[in-house]
């Protein structure tokens, strides 16, 4: 098939590169504007972009693809199939009704599940045992079209969003050749989706969202910390400086009295914190301006004491 892509991050990167070793040719790659970046705030081009160049693809960066004369681009390159992933703009329907087998979407998550813009994160910090990718017919909806095939994988007990993303791309990228022929042969019969879907929208991630609240349970910390590994983190507040937590585990313990955010512990090389519910276990994290480092070594160089108080959301 003749192919257009329309992608931005990493995650899309996966399925480009599979388009370009198969017998499909890519026409063109649509992709987010460059944006700056670091100190020097250098241009730096998109990973798709980057993928894109070194192909010797051409590459559109349109500011909004529903203007005009972007559709005309998208018409002029005449695609049989327009392939999007994580493209970070919302399609209009004068662009999907261009290629003779539709918009076709990549999206990690088993469908209607966590439509959005963060499906792989939220899968984890929700304790999802199963996750995977749909690929779909896109509409005018937000992640609502025709599911075409699924792929499912099963999380690990130590599964961090990191982790689930590498997986998710790779099956991602097998998924969508797998859809391509079975459209092309006319084998596969889209599935409309329920007007709701099981679970609440996989809103965009935020910083913010990585402060730790106490009050909750063990359990649901210690998710949330996988889940917002390795961006944006999950983080408390020790002696005024912001404490990223990177790794963690839930113990089993009777009552807890102590005030939660408590450090009730430092035996074992763990930093052992009281929870609204059950006790937090901190094997791996990072004090601002330091390294990342287990608890040991951090509890070598830190004068931490039990009975100190973590700040975190009230």
């Amino acid at each position: 098939m003749r192919v257009v892509f329309m992608g931005t991050p990493d995650f899309a990167v996966g399925t480009l590169e599979a388009l370009l070793n198969s017998e499909h040719e890519v026409a063109a790659v649509f992709t987010q504007p460059d944006k700056p970046k670091g100190r020097g705030h250098a241009m730096q081009f998109t990973p798709v972009k980057e993928t894109a160049v070194a192909a010797g693809v051409p590459v559109y960066q349109p500011l909004k693809v529903r203007e005009t004369e972007v559709i005309e681009q998208v018409r002029t390159l005449a695609p049989e199939v327009i392939v999007v992933v994580a493209f970070g703009q919302i399609i209009p329907q004068s662009i999907l009704d261009i290629p003779k087998y539709g918009c076709v979407n990549v999206h990690a998550s088993l469908l209607p599940k966590y439509r959005g813009a963060a499906p792989i994160q939220w899968a984890v910090i929700d304790g999802e045992e199963r996750s995977g990718v749909t690929t779909m017919q896109m509409d005018a909806g937000l992640d609502t079209g025709d599911m075409l095939l699924k792929r499912e994988v099963v999380l690990a007990e130590n599964e961090t969003g990191g982790s689930l993303f590498d997986k998710l791309s790779m099956v991602g990228a097998e998924l969508l050749l797998e859809t391509l022929t079975a459209l092309e042969k006319g084998e596969v019969q889209p599935q409309k989706q329920p007007a709701e879907s099981p679970t609440p929208y996989a809103a965009m991630l935020n910083k913010k969202m990585g402060e730790i609240d106490w009050q909750r349970s063990a359990v649901e910390i210690e998710r949330l910390i996988r889940g917002l590994n390795p961006w944006p983190s999950a983080y408390t507040r020790l002696d005024g400086k912001t404490l990223k937590i990177w790794e963690a585990s839930v113990m089993e313990t009777g009552e807890e009295n102590a005030v939660p955010g408590t450090v009730v512990s430092l035996e074992n090389g763990q930093i052992v914190i009281s929870t609204g519910e059950g006790r937090l276990a901190v094997r791996e994290l990072q004090l601002e301006g330091k390294k990342r480092m287990a608890a040991d070594a951090f509890l070598r160089g830190y004068k931490l004491q039990t009975g100190t108080v973590l700040s975190g959301k009230a």
